[in-house]
């Protein structure tokens, strides 16, 4: 994170190693740039093979540190690493679409009541009853599509896990997926879209380094000069 980046290195321990490069001493907050170029060097990586993921920002305080760490943990690393071999994750985030309010009154008597209401008798209560109620609806309309996206992407994948909620999103769901399967899955989310576009719009991301597939490490995180990639 410093003016100049810092100079990669490996620190080999056993059959695994780390991706490390020296930490600034007085670092400074970060910047999408500096998150970018960080998923970017884990994407490269991943492209000679498996590769475990760490956060960015994870500061170890020195170079023992992190082979002790690689040292205790080989077995379950190279588990791990056997796993996601030839695998990328892949996440998808389902939305209500904007254009789902026409389909929504069709379907919905409670809906259609709520706007006649809104009509009959103008006024910002009723306005927002409409409103809030289409809101809702919608998203739980979009839920309801998403899991059945998820049910049928699932097969397409070795394996699934809930993700974290991206704004404005009912649902986000990460696969990991073979690489040579990756269009195949981009078509298969594009064709569920298209066949339920009223319900739900679905938004992918990919290839991303397979954090979710990385059982979680306990770090201990300080100031230090070596951090771990």
């Amino acid at each position: 994170m410093g003016r100049v980046p810092a100079r990669l290195r490996v620190l080999a321990e056993g059959r695994v190693g780390a991706v490390v490069s020296d930490a600034p001493a007085r670092p400074r907050r970060p910047r999408p740039r500096h998150l970018a170029a960080h998923q970017g060097l884990l994407l490269a990586l991943g492209e000679g093979g498996p590769v475990l993921p760490m956060r960015f920002g994870t500061v170890l305080p020195d170079e023992a540190t992190v082979r002790r760490g690689l040292a205790a943990a080989e077995a379950r690393h190279l588990a791990t690493l056997e796993r996601l071999s030839g695998r990328i994750e892949v996440a998808v985030a389902a939305h209500a679409p904007a254009q789902a309010l026409a389909s929504l009154v069709r379907e919905d008597p409670a809906i259609r009541r709520l706007r006649e209401e809104a009509r009959r008798c103008p006024g910002y209560e009723a306005r927002a009853r409409l409103g809030e109620a289409v809101l809702t609806a919608m998203a739980r309309r979009a839920a309801e599509a998403a899991r059945h996206a998820v049910l049928e992407l699932t097969p397409l994948a070795r394996a699934v896990t809930s993700g974290p909620r991206v704004s404005g999103s009912v649902l986000t769901t990460s696969f990991l997926v073979d690489r040579a399967a990756v269009d195949r899955f981009r078509d298969a989310v594009r064709e569920f879209a298209v066949r339920r576009r009223d319900r739900v719009d679905l938004r992918v991301a990919g290839p991303l380094p397979c954090y979710s597939f990385v059982p979680p490490e306990r770090v201990a995180a300080g100031p230090g000069d070596t951090a771990a990639t």
